[in-house]
């Protein structure tokens, strides 16, 4: 199977796709005799509510993980048991602070004002093509390491500024994706004689190392000479592709919605209107949800039992066994979402009364399942949102003209040549008060 596989290194999601639905949602991948890359692929939804949620104590990160992904250390999402428990439980006590809600909301806001809009009027009035995925990519490095180290690179100016640290981030994600379909021998191998991608990867860690230690250096010695009090705080902002549509698109239907709701709250202004009514916005949700169905920002979960088991589609797992259970290739599968899977249907998470649709987790994994589903959830469609009405308010986005459009190859789901658009200027939307009969 290592040849066949190899052939599509660089296209793996959708290759995954086919292949799984060939075969009815599960798949063991044989590697070379003694190579430890054996793997079990699965979507389906009572496998993954199973070792996810039902008997989620079976089925750790594992050895194996943990040393593809030795970057991470001991970290949140490397760890396993008691010490995992441990920094949930306290990442989770920070999260629900009054006062962390109040600085992430205002760190989000400052960054739109004084980082998104200076760099979106910059781009419209240059008429320039501008990489949207860029665009995000840097709002999120901003606005996570101001959460996390008070400390703002500003790599969302004008300017548009290298950062090592984002750009090593980029290699590190690249690498451990490799790991994955490489026998361990080699790539440690790789590793010792900083050869390869090992090399890569090595100084990308270094690079990473060197600005975060900056950081919390400088944190210390903030607190040593004022007290300063560290505020810390995780959040993951998924990112969404900006899709064209004919006749009556998406687009407009979440224009028409943010109409509704500014004239429902009439004399608001459009920052207040966005901290305190976001959660209204029912189809804007549904597109987001949509989005992360179809592209959710991590693509699979790495897993390995501690004791055998048969799983409910019937397959036997060893302790010895890799569980990939395959998120991208979830939200393309007829047998899990219709026949219109692989439409963009916002209205699929609308209810007739127009109240948002949930999904279970194990069924809809973008923010993953059972106790390992994220912590910044909320938060996470709190900023999508705030960045999503501020462009689709502001602008109007269109792909370049035969740009390709294609997932990359990594641990994070990324756009592999970049989103290159044509922003313009919205004529000022007229909004008309509804006459109440």
């Amino acid at each position: 199977m290592l040849p066949t596989a190899s052939a599509y290194i660089n296209q793996p999601h959708d290759y995954m796709t086919d292949v799984l639905a060939q075969s009815g949602g599960t798949f063991l991948f044989k590697g070379p005799w003694l190579s430890g890359m054996d793997m079990f692929l699965t979507i389906n939804t009572s496998d993954i509510h199973h070792i996810m949620t039902k008997n989620f104590a079976n089925y750790t990160r594992g050895h194996k993980f943990r040393n593809i992904l030795d970057i991470l250390g001991d970290g949140f999402s490397n760890t396993d048991g008691e010490l995992w428990e441990f920094q949930r439980k306290t990442i989770m006590s920070l999260l629900k602070l009054p006062s962390f809600h109040s600085l992430y909301k205002m760190t989000i806001w400052h960054k739109v004002e004084n980082g998104l809009f200076p760099v979106l009027e910059y781009v419209v009035k240059q008429g320039e093509t501008v990489d949207l995925q860029e665009i995000f990519q840097r709002f999120t490095f901003d606005i996570i390491c101001t959460l996390l180290f008070d400390h703002d690179p500003q790599s969302m100016s004008t300017e548009f500024p290298q950062i090592p640290c984002e750009k090593a981030l980029s290699d590190m994600e690249e690498v451990v994706f490799r790991r994955l379909g490489t026998p361990p021998s080699f790539w440690k191998l790789q590793k010792l004689l900083r050869i390869g991608s090992e090399k890569k990867m090595s100084d990308a860690w270094k690079t990473i190392d060197q600005f975060i230690y900056k950081c919390l250096s400088q944190k210390q010695v903030d607190f040593t000479n004022t007290g300063y009090e560290l505020q810390d705080g995780y959040f993951k902002l998924s990112t969404a592709l900006v899709r064209e549509f004919k006749d009556q698109s998406v687009e407009d239907k979440i224009r028409e919605e943010l109409q509704t709701k500014l004239v429902t709250n009439t004399g608001m202004k459009w920052k207040d209107f966005i901290t305190k009514e976001s959660q209204n916005l029912v189809y804007l949700h549904g597109a987001l949800c949509e989005v992360l169905r179809l592209y959710p920002a991590i693509p699979f979960q790495y897993k390995s039992p501690i004791k055998p088991y048969i799983l409910p589609s019937g397959n036997q797992v060893d302790p010895d066994s890799t569980i990939i259970l395959c998120y991208y290739n979830m939200g393309r599968m007829k047998s899990i979402w219709g026949e219109d899977c692989m439409e963009f249907k916002p209205e699929r998470w609308v209810s007739a009364t127009g109240e948002i649709i949930h999904q279970p987790s194990y069924k809809f994994p973008a923010f993953n399942v059972g106790p390992r589903t994220c912590l910044g959830k909320d938060m996470s469609f709190f900023n999508m949102k705030i960045v999503a009405t501020t462009i689709i308010h502001h602008y109007q986005v269109e792909l370049v003209e035969g740009h390709p459009v294609v997932p990359s190859a990594s641990m994070m789901l990324e756009i592999k040549h970049g989103l290159k658009v044509k922003l313009s200027k919205r004529c000022e939307v007229k909004i008309r008060l509804k006459v109440m009969v």
